[in-house]
């Protein structure tokens, strides 16, 4: 089973290589392409400061550590301290949040059901939840339920404390299978990729769950992968940055290179970046992230401090 620490902190590092490019389209990155960690840009921020992303997954990990289980209410507080008070940020300020997270946010505060807080409409599906399921990976992969039915309701329910329209609720669903794949399988990545989609699609085709026709490039993998990079969209909806962490993966033998591709993308940056670096970071192992980058990416051993908790505390992955 592959590392906590891998896929973790190949997405924080996917983030902050995102951040400071972040809204800029793919004509202009062209002219000054992202190559290594930057300081200031879209945000003004310090080099190696990452997002919301990164944040949010952390206090989804740091949920799962400290009750052993998936405690939606949990998790919703810590998503409210990092809204309200700046918990697991990198700097001790909130400067990124989607719409969609901040009203499900402040639903939960109006004392809402945690499950009823996300948005549920088709014009609430950013990648809001898609960004921060990663966690839920290592959890089921070492639950000893192996029912895909279970899992993919916990990973629908972990997904709808912010984003609960079927869209949001498959791509999550795609994308864990995969990381579940890489995981707990020796397979290639692209055997992973294959084999992760295939499962989703068959589960979502059998519960007729119809919005995974958004999907449907996906299901023939070989000719996805071949499309060209101007058929791959970048966008923060939560399909387009499915696509393309996927492509990215694809499309390159390393993490260097896949995270690369992916903030060069443009427009959603570093979320794309932390994505596909969740599991380029699961695949190749955190020793193929280039050590300056590991260097730069702020409060390492914060990330580092949480990803040993998960394990400590029970959950039984490597």
């Amino acid at each position: 089973m592959k590392g906590v620490c891998d896929g973790i902190i190949g997405l924080a590092v996917g983030d902050a290589l995102g951040v400071p490019v972040e809204f800029k389209s793919r004509r202009e990155i062209a002219g000054n392409p992202v190559t290594s960690m930057r300081e200031y840009g879209t945000h003004y921020q310090p080099r190696g400061v990452w997002s919301d992303d990164t944040s949010l997954t952390l206090a989804l990990l740091d949920s799962l550590s400290v009750c052993k289980k998936v405690d939606y209410d949990d998790i919703m507080k810590r998503f409210s301290n990092w809204c309200m008070y700046g918990d697991y940020t990198a700097t001790g300020e909130v400067f990124d949040i989607g719409n969609s997270t901040r009203k499900a946010i402040m639903n939960y505060g109006r004392g809402m059901n945690p499950l009823d807080c996300g948005g549920a409409s088709e014009y609430e599906n950013g990648n809001g939840s898609l960004m921060r399921i990663l966690p839920i990976a290592y959890y089921l992969s070492s639950h000893e339920c192996k029912d895909i039915s279970f899992q993919m309701e916990v990973i629908h329910k972990v997904s709808a404390l912010t984003h609960r329209h079927p869209i949001s609720l498959i791509g999550c669903g795609i994308y864990v299978r995969i990381a579940m794949k890489i995981i707990s399988t020796s397979l290639t990545l692209t055997e992973c990729i294959s084999e992760g989609i295939r499962e989703a699609f068959e589960y979502y085709e059998d519960v007729q769950m119809d919005q995974v026709s958004r999907y449907s490039r996906l299901k023939d993998l070989d000719n996805f992968s071949n499309l060209p990079e101007d058929e791959i969209r970048s966008s923060g909806y939560v399909v387009d940055t499915l696509e393309a962490a996927v492509w990215c993966l694809l499309n390159t033998d390393s993490y260097k290179a896949c995270v690369l591709k992916a903030v060069n993308l443009g427009d959603d940056t570093d979320t794309v970046g932390a994505v596909a670096g969740g599991i380029a970071g699961m695949y190749y192992g955190i020793n193929a992230i280039p050590s300056e980058w590991l260097e730069a990416v702020a409060k390492k051993q914060y990330i580092n401090q949480l990803c040993n908790e998960f394990l400590e505390n029970g959950v039984k992955c490597k």
